[in-house]
């Protein structure tokens, strides 16, 4: 990430910044829409980030810069009612700041990512996280890290009208180097595990394909999990979310829900399983038992979520036939985005070569692909000029 480019432009357009805040985009090892049914979810932050740089100024309005898309926005204090467009998630951070207690005045800020758009590693959270965490810094607030990931969510859901869970923001403010983080999504209760995958390297492969259908896809998903927590309620009034559910109540409730819903709940419930028998396998460095969770949630998001597509299908299908990947899923809302995979480290090259040409022969569309490093979480500095 060049942040020098950053403070550059950053001068042109304002002069001397007084912070700089950065937070990453994530992977997600394991566990998949588990997050808004009150489940557990195994992600990690990335070294890929979006790089901020702010300083307060004398007016009553907020002054952006996108970098990357070349494009100025602005917006009065005094007015924090949602827009079109990029502006709208710094709209929203501010708004939500406020509303945990931060007292956020006119600023300007410049921007810039190398978090792939589209790709499900969370470009939108490391925005929110990036942003909240610099805020914090140039106002000189007492958000602690929960607040700043708290804030995001409520972005996204009031701004953005996406009822995402809590996994993409306490990924980018809570990561830690070399570690993924077990994230209980009803107690807000984080556990960090270490990601010993020495020999191996976590390699992303990007479809290519936008995921246009995922925001309503998601808030289907999350309606018809819902609906299914109603009837299996009426035999178990203790049941507030699919996380409160066994195998043994969601068969017995099966007869009185419709098959759709079944399947998105008995999804869930799996994936609970899932990631649950993950975290016994990074405990005991059983990287082959991690790579077969991994297959068995891909399985269960084609086949029973039904938020996968034929590209993610046929990457996740190009290794199967490959003793050097352990494990292969997709990543993400679905529709499209990206795979993740646990490649052998001597391998990866051949890895690319390989199924980049396939996937592109039988789609007709390049696939694009990251090897990415588990990073630390969001952070701010004093700008000190050289």
């Amino acid at each position: 990430m060049n942040t020098r480019n950053a403070v550059k432009k950053f001068e042109e357009l304002f002069g001397t910044p007084e912070v700089i805040a950065r937070a990453p985009g994530r992977v997600n090892i394991i566990g998949e829409h588990t997050d808004y049914n009150d489940g557990f979810v195994l992600p990690a932050a990335i070294d890929k980030e979006m790089v901020f740089v702010l300083r307060k100024n004398d007016l009553d309005k907020v002054q952006a810069y996108a970098i990357d898309l070349n494009k100025h926005g602005e917006f009065d204090l005094d007015n924090l009612s949602p827009q079109e467009g990029w502006i709208n998630y710094i709209i929203g951070v501010v708004a939500e700041t406020q509303k945990k207690g931060l007292k956020v005045r006119g600023f300007d800020v410049v921007f810039t990512s190398d978090v792939p758009l589209g790709a499900g590693m969370s470009s939108s959270a490391a925005l929110e996280c990036g942003l909240g965490t610099g805020l914090n810094s140039l106002f000189e607030g007492s958000l602690e890290p929960v607040d700043i990931a708290l804030a995001g969510q409520a972005a996204e859901h009031n701004f953005a009208g996406v009822k995402c869970g809590i996994m993409d923001q306490f990924a980018s403010t809570f990561g830690k180097e070399n570690h993924v983080i077990r994230l209980d999504c009803r107690t807000q209760e984080i556990q960090h595990f270490p990601l010993n995958i020495e020999g191996y390297k976590l390699v992303l492969c990007n479809t290519n394909v936008a995921h246009s259908l995922a925001s309503s896809e998601y808030n289907t998903r999350r309606a018809q999990c819902e609906s299914g927590v109603e009837v299996i309620k009426t035999k178990y009034a203790e049941v507030k979310n699919l996380r409160d559910v066994t195998h043994e109540m969601l068969d017995e409730c099966q007869a009185e829900m419709d098959k759709v819903v079944y399947d998105r709940c008995s999804y869930v419930v799996e994936e609970n399983e899932r990631l649950e028998e993950a975290c016994h396998c990074l405990e005991n460095q059983d990287l082959e038992g991690l790579g077969k969770q991994m297959y068995g949630s891909h399985k269960g998001l084609s086949e029973k979520y039904e938020v996968s597509c034929k590209e993610l299908d046929f990457l996740v299908e190009q290794t199967l036939d490959k003793d050097y990947v352990l494990g292969a899923r997709m990543m993400g809302g679905g529709f499209g985005g990206c795979t993740i995979n646990l490649v052998k480290e001597e391998k990866v090259e051949a890895f690319i070569a390989e199924v980049g040409p396939a996937y592109k022969a039988a789609m007709g569309k390049d696939m694009t692909a990251y090897t990415v490093v588990i990073g630390d979480g969001a952070k701010a500095e004093q700008f000190l000029k050289a």
